[in-house]
């Protein structure tokens, strides 16, 4: 039997041992303990929005917080509460908490490394933006790494949409634990079928380079514009009996593979080819993967990773109302009653993706869906036990949301 712990540069012959290799890592069943978070912001000069942000300016400005990407010297100190900051291809700054056991403990250690990090822009005249994609600037590079460049070449061949993905989006990435086995399959439908109303509810992303878009979600509409091999939703109401380690082995190992490393010591990559992962055509006329490579295609939407599900479908919040689509998520899959009755709001419409990135809480039915939603939420959130503080201010948050999706209903 393959060890459990293999090297990242382990070599996966045979379909078979890739999928093995998956279900091993993705989906580590347990109790639902720990919560965590990824924020990434696009970044601003504070005086002109407009003005592009280059790779030295954020260097200067996160200093030995600086990823390897931007500064091949910097030690990559992680903040002062444990978060980790990389920067994307577009010059968007993300960070990643540690899991905490307790969303209130998440929610005061981000707060403070996310006033960190503001100081750091601060003074170096930055700032943080406020919405899913860039309201003002259009698609451009500010990292341009090999693979960065193998993954745009890819991209390409579909049109605009993955350059505008790479450099223009901002996204809120919840990681909640896979659960125990027995509730695997029933926490794994219901993140999948609460996201188009939550995507309704939280959509910020509406104007990108200086104008309107037209969409709610202009940061989703570019996910679903790119390959749906490697962004469409693995669950949908159609399947709703799926199993979750087999549904998300089957679409890893179908989606095309986006880079292949040729120098381990240069890291020098070139584009993937288009056949699957999983093929035999491709492991006969391409190195085979590896340990490295089988978890390569990312979704939009929940995927299991490292035995947590992360919820990649919200658009980045202004300032601190990201820790309301926290809360609701939190909140919603609290224990297995709640999960049950979210789903069952959720189902009718958990195919509406596209009206959801297009209309947002405009789309009447989506706009039910997420006012039912929130008002489960509510109903549920004092059983995170947030201070009292964090408490009335996320209560707030989901009031204002909730207002809105009835105007929308009606």
């Amino acid at each position: 039997m393959t060890s459990p712990e293999l090297e990242r540069t382990t070599i996966l012959r045979e379909a078979d041992a890739a999928g093995g290799h998956l279900a091993r890592i993705c989906f580590k069943t347990g109790p639902p303990m720990f919560t965590g978070i990824e924020l990434e912001w696009t970044v601003h000069d504070a005086a002109d929005p407009a003005r592009p942000v280059d790779r030295e300016r954020l260097r200067a400005a996160l200093g030995r917080h600086s990823p390897v990407t931007i500064d091949s010297t910097s030690p990559a100190e992680q903040l002062r509460h444990g978060s980790t900051v990389t920067v994307e291809p577009g010059g968007q700054l993300e960070i990643s908490t540690a899991p905490r056991s307790s969303v209130a403990a998440l929610i005061l250690a981000t707060e403070a490394d996310i006033a960190q990090v503001n100081g750091l822009l601060k003074a170096a005249g930055l700032v943080l933006g406020r919405t899913g994609i860039d309201p003002w600037r259009p698609p451009r590079p500010v990292l341009d790494t090999p693979r960065y460049r193998a993954m745009r070449c890819v991209f390409d061949r579909g049109g605009p949409a993955g350059r505008t993905m790479m450099y223009s989006t901002a996204g809120l990435q919840v990681c909640l634990d896979a659960g125990e086995a027995v509730d695997l399959a029933a926490r794994w439908a219901a993140v999948h079928a609460v996201g188009p109303p939550l995507l309704a509810a939280f959509a910020t992303a509406d104007r990108h380079a200086g104008r309107r878009t037209g969409w709610a979600s202009a940061r989703m509409a570019a996910w679903l514009a790119i390959d749906p091999a490697r962004t469409r939703p693995v669950w949908s109401p159609a399947r709703p009996h799926q199993d979750p380690i087999a549904a998300w082995t089957e679409y890893v190992l179908a989606a095309p593979l986006l880079c292949l490393r040729e120098e381990v010591r240069t890291g020098h990559r070139r584009p993937g080819s288009p056949s699957p992962t999983g093929s035999t055509a491709h492991c006969r006329a391409h190195p085979p993967p590896t340990t490295s490579t089988t978890t390569s295609a990312r979704s939009s939407h929940p995927c299991g990773h490292g035995g947590y599900l992360e919820v990649r479908y919200l658009d980045e919040q202004a300032g601190p109302e990201w820790t309301v689509p926290l809360a609701v998520l939190s909140a919603l899959l609290v224990d297995p009653g709640t999960v049950r009755a979210a789903r069952a709001i959720s189902e009718p419409v958990a195919d509406r993706w596209h009206p959801a990135a297009r209309y947002g809480l405009g789309d009447p039915p989506l706009a039910t869906a997420a006012a039912a939603l929130l008002d489960l939420a509510l109903e549920v959130l004092p059983r995170l036990d947030l201070p009292a503080r964090l408490h009335e201010d996320t209560s707030r948050g989901v009031r204002r949301r909730l207002a809105a999706a009835k105007r929308g209903h009606r």
